[in-house]
């Protein structure tokens, strides 16, 4: 019987989270080129889309404010859901 070692909760949960972020950056990216360079959009409209929540969406973003270098993002503005704007750097 060999022994399999499973990756630690942490570790699982990590790779995890950077997948759906490269994911989120990588639709974001070409929509906003395809777009004619910016995009506007609220998470729940992009949901179904990238396969995350509207609430994973709205983490992510926050992260790839900081972290991006092939977009930049910014919160546009908040009515009943934030609007977020993302122009390809």
């Amino acid at each position: 019987m060999s022994a399999m070692t499973q990756p630690s909760p942490e570790r699982a949960d990590a790779e995890s989270t950077d997948s759906k972020e490269e994911r989120l950056r990588s639709y974001l990216r070409e929509k906003a080129t395809n777009d004619g360079g910016e995009l506007y959009f609220k998470s729940r409209f992009i949901a179904d889309e990238v396969d995350l929540s509207p609430k994973e969406i709205g983490a992510l973003m926050v992260k790839l404010k900081d972290s991006a270098t092939d977009i930049e993002v910014e919160k546009w503005s908040y009515t009943s859901a934030t609007t977020w704007r993302v122009e390809a750097a």
